[in-house]
């Protein structure tokens, strides 16, 4: 174990540098990626792994990734304007505001909706659909709308992980090629259960996500 944590030194190096800068003030998130990207780039150069095919997938993959993500933002800007203009958002949350349950109760069926469209969308596509929606649903609540953008990267993660569709579980299918997909999936169950206990948690105990930001803050 102890071999293999030292064979993972640079990811740790990329870490600190990218999350202390963020936290630090020193860079945005946005730049903090920048900066993520060119040093794997300069470890690639450091263990004299780039190559002209290397080169040549990274680009080709960045690009078809790249192209998905602004089809999916095309799509989803065009769909946040016919919503607007119809006020269904608004109307969605006072109906469902209106419901003779607890706040609690709403939120619950709003993670319940995350965890059927996580099983068959993909997470961004997810999120720029529901966040207009659920939103001003979530703060008319008068839940804390940082709380609420942890909770939604929780479920983002479990979409990630839940069948039939889990990205993270279709990439390591392709690494570990020996390995049947089913038995990916049986992995997963303990990672859900985990990713369940924490969202408890933070439901119960808001301040588990709420310390850093208003640490940061002042």
């Amino acid at each position: 174990m102890l071999g293999a944590l030292k064979n993972s030194w640079g990811i740790v190096v990329i870490f600190v540098v990218v999350m202390g800068g963020i936290y630090g003030g020193i860079f945005t998130p946005t730049e903090a990626a920048a900066i993520g990207a060119l040093g794997c780039f300069l470890f690639m150069l450091g263990r004299k792994q780039v190559t002209r095919q290397n080169l040549f997938t990274i680009l080709a993959d960045t690009g078809r990734i790249v192209g998905m993500i602004f089809a999916i933002l095309i799509g989803a800007t065009i769909f946040s304007g016919f919503l607007a203009l119809s006020r269904l958002p608004v109307e969605l949350a006072d109906w469902i505001a209106a419901l003779p349950i607890s706040r609690y109760g709403i939120l619950a069926i709003i993670l319940f909706v995350y965890v059927i469209l996580g099983s068959l969308m993909d997470i961004l596509a997810m999120v720029l659909l529901t966040v207009p929606i659920f939103f001003p649903l979530v703060e008319n609540l008068g839940f804390d709308p940082i709380w609420f953008g942890v909770i939604i990267v929780i479920m983002m993660e479990q979409g990630l992980i839940t069948p039939p569709i889990g990205m993270n579980v279709f990439v390591l299918s392709g690494v570990a090629k020996d390995v049947p997909m089913y038995t990916i999936f049986r992995g997963t169950i303990p990672f859900l259960l985990a990713i369940l206990i924490g969202l408890v948690m933070i439901i119960v105990f808001p301040q588990i996500a709420l310390f850093l930001p208003n640490a940061m803050s002042g």
